[in-house]
């Protein structure tokens, strides 16, 4: 008898041989529908490279989903099956796998790809119960219930904040998938042992789609053959931020900031790009190139360099989240601190919110530096004077 183990092993490796077949079918369609990303002022590419390659994740995914595992998981959780539990999550990942698609024909709007992002997440809303019904303060902090129009608000900010915050990152070949799998993987591993309502759906399905973008992940990989695209992009934010509600509903601490940590990248640059912007005077969807990864390049890091570096920095904050669950309060709050004051401290070293912006930098600088806290000082009276 086939034990079920081996049995979702045989799916994931399914799962991972579809990805690596369908991916070369999806380069020549983007190519037949002109999903195309040409070489301008703001992408690296020099050539035109075939995008949409995010269709061969969106497949990979569905078909494992629906078809395969409900033939080896029996069991019902919370009066559910598999299906029953797993098919809204595909039709929602769907619409926004289709406006990814539609984007990277014929490059739309920022206001349609927003409305198809909020029209995704309201599947979500109507068709499961992954909903942010309730809000636990970390380390100690009151636990809010919210009526159900604000938990649908909540719910949906939640989706398309993550789901563009995966999308803006989406500039150099592998970054997207790379760093996704890093993520997802420790999702995994939160879901398994850490969450108090122990979900195994959630789990199983974490792994499939690790699956499904790892079979995409070598055409991907620096020298790319072929870009994820916002199909990509989006359809990997949308489900990420997704299956991170689960454990953003469990009521507890850690349940609520762990989430957020896993997925520190996406988030602490989406945030930096918005403050960078508003410092700026420039519209927060504007786009530019003060993103982690333009400023790596532009320190003399190859591409396949820069990469590995915001892996590295991935690997570090997925560290951290699982230090976090096993961690007592004090520990808790000590790590959240110093992950915080290294978030800042990179972002100023790199000048990710452009330059001359560096109170820590300065901060640090007037403890350390005597010479410095003089002409500080002096900087004062010259204004007291005037």
């Amino acid at each position: 008898m086939v034990t079920f183990p081996l049995k979702f092993i045989i799916v994931l490796l399914a799962t991972f041989f579809i990805g690596i077949f369908l991916t070369p079918l999806v380069r020549l369609l983007a190519f037949k529908i002109d999903a195309v990303d040409y070489p301008n002022a703001r992408r690296i590419n020099k050539k035109p490279m075939p995008s949409a390659g995010g269709l061969a994740v969106v497949s990979a995914f569905s078909i494992a989903t629906l078809i395969f595992m409900p033939m080896i998981v029996q069991v019902s959780l919370h009066g559910k099956t598999y299906f029953e539990y797993v098919w809204p999550v595909v039709v929602g990942g769907g619409a926004i796998a289709l406006t990814g698609l539609i984007d990277d024909v014929k490059e739309l709007a920022p206001l349609p790809k927003l409305i198809g992002m909020i029209i995704a997440a309201s599947l979500i809303w109507f068709l499961t119960d992954f909903h942010l019904s309730d809000f636990k303060f970390p380390f100690g902090g009151p636990h809010l219930f919210f009526p159900p129009w604000l938990s649908f608000i909540l719910t949906i900010i939640w989706i398309v904040s993550i789901t563009n915050a995966v999308n803006l990152m989406d500039g150099l070949d592998g970054l997207v998938s790379g760093v996704s799998i890093i993520s997802l993987l420790t999702m995994g591993i939160v879901s398994y042992f850490f969450l108090p309502d122990h979900n195994l759906f959630l789990t199983l399905t974490i792994f499939v789609l690790v699956a499904a973008i790892a079979g995409f992940f070598p055409y991907n990989y620096h020298p790319a053959i072929i870009y994820g695209g916002d199909t990509g992009a989006l359809f990997i934010g949308f489900m990420i931020s997704v299956l991170s509600l689960q454990g953003l509903k469990n009521a507890t601490a850690v349940a609520v900031v762990t989430p957020m940590i896993i997925l520190g990248v996406p988030i602490a640059d989406t945030f930096l790009a918005i403050v960078r912007r508003k410092l700026s005077g420039k519209k927060i969807y504007q786009p530019d190139r003060g993103h982690l990864h333009h400023r790596l390049l532009s320190l003399g890091l190859t591409h396949r360099g820069t990469v590995l570096v915001i892996y590295g920095i991935s690997l570090i904050f997925a560290t951290i989240s699982l230090l976090l669950n096993i961690s007592s309060r004090v520990g808790g709050v000590l790590l959240v601190i110093g992950l915080l004051f290294g978030v800042e401290l990179l972002a100023e070293l790199i000048e990710v919110l452009g330059p001359n912006r560096t109170p820590l930098l300065n901060l640090l600088r007037f403890i350390g530096n005597s010479s410095y806290r003089e002409e500080v000082r002096q900087r004062w009276k010259n204004k007291k004077h005037k």
